[in-house]
């Protein structure tokens, strides 16, 4: 029996997807149904699903960002992109996506979707005309707007102070049960917004998440050591302690 993952943020899209999903595809085995793209990372990694829906925008890891992770952890894992926003097609198939689906997703285009991953599962290649095709119609599309500015300032307590702090001094955000710990070179001082909210409107490019629990910011990342299992700790340039990178987020890292 084939496994897929589904992996969309918003709960009700989610379910959508997988009643879609099993309707189109009653013998395909969903083993696990993700809400962001750091749950979507480690559950392929540890089900090595035969195909992955993965909704690119994702708080924190997008979906692109889970495929590069994911082309080592389980290469033989099938992608299908799932969006709203076409703007991303090109990115999608550079990653080796199967097939791009826009939303609201289409049943007969489910269909198409689900042939075509059959197809790539029973050969191990691609219908790269078909793709191609595909990439065609998407840049005949108009992209949408730009996103939201990323957050450029934080109001954090520490005891019965309140700091104003820029967030580019942050070196990492911990999760603190229903708080987060906002870590800087003076110290450590604490919000109320979790790790998940902060992914959605932290710069993609500054700030990595490393662990379900840590987003660090990679300007104040001194270095990255790997032990024999291949999980990794990351050095900081103005904070003594280190910080552990989970297994399936060490590909994110491959470069530095």
């Amino acid at each position: 029996m084939p496994k897929g993952l589904i992996a969309e943020d918003e709960q009700l899209l989610r379910d959508e997807l997988v009643a879609l999903v099993r309707e189109a595809w009653p013998e395909l085995e969903i083993v696990a149904t993700c809400e962001d793209g750091a749950e979507a990372l480690e559950a392929i990694a540890t089900h090595k699903p035969d195909v992955a829906f993965l909704d690119i925008r994702m708080p924190g890891l997008t979906g692109l960002d889970v495929a590069v992770a994911a082309a080592d952890s389980s290469p033989a894992t099938q992608l299908v992109f799932v969006t709203a926003y076409n703007q991303y097609a090109i990115d999608a198939f550079d990653r080796g996506a199967v097939d791009y689906l826009l939303k609201p997703v289409a049943p007969s285009r489910l269909a198409e979707t689900v042939k075509r991953v059959k197809a790539r599962l029973a050969t191990g290649g691609g219908d790269a005309a078909a793709l191609a095709q595909i990439v065609a119609q998407l840049r005949a599309q108009p992209a949408s707007g730009p996103a939201t500015p990323p957050l450029q300032w934080i109001t954090a307590s520490s005891g019965r102070e309140t700091r104003l702090i820029l967030v580019d001094d942050v070196a990492y955000f911990q999760a603190d049960d229903k708080y987060t710990v906002v870590m800087t070179a003076e110290g450590e001082s604490l919000i109320r917004k979790p790790i998940r909210d902060l992914l959605e409107v932290l710069d993609p490019a500054v700030f990595r998440q490393v662990h379900r629990s840590t987003i660090v910011n990679l300007k104040a990342v001194a270095g990255v050591t790997r032990d024999e299992s291949g999980r990794g700790t990351l050095r900081l340039r103005n904070r003594a302690e280190t910080l552990p990178v989970s297994l399936s987020f060490m590909p994110l890292f491959k470069n530095m």
